[in-house]
């Protein structure tokens, strides 16, 4: 038999994710194969480094959260293929969160405009969502 939680319950844990990470939290998108965990070292190249808003999730709803005021643009840092993000502490040292990136539309943890990335590109996240099992 499955646990099952309140969507009020799912709505407070999804919340909890943005208050731990805490505010101006980095966005990097890295080249390659996402690592084993967030406590393994990032691994490819950093391609884009962005600060999120300082509120930079909805608050949950229906089990599910996801960013404010998406498409969230970036800049390119230098050239390759996107593969993962990871969302950072403000410092951009800790690594709290990472999943895969690919195209819209590709089925990726979050999802870009374009996953070829150039030095000064223009990059758009058009959509990340956090869903929370147990309904």
């Amino acid at each position: 038999m499955a646990v099952q939680l309140s969507v009020t319950v799912r709505n407070a844990r999804l919340d909890a994710i943005e208050t731990a990470i805490g505010v101006s939290a980095k966005l990097q998108i890295w080249s390659g194969s996402m690592p084993a965990s967030c406590a393994t070292a990032s691994s490819g190249t950093k391609l884009l480094e962005d600060t999120l808003a300082s509120d930079w999730a909805a608050n949950a709803a229906s089990g599910s959260k996801s960013f404010n005021g998406t498409p969230i643009a970036g800049t390119g840092i230098t050239g390759g293929t996107a593969g993962y993000f990871r969302i950072m502490d403000s410092a951009g040292t800790t690594c709290h969160m990472q999943g895969t990136v690919t195209a819209t539309g590709g089925g990726g943890d979050m999802t870009i405009d374009n996953t070829s990335i150039a030095s000064s590109q223009a990059v758009n996240v058009t959509s990340f969502a956090l869903t929370d099992a147990n309904a």
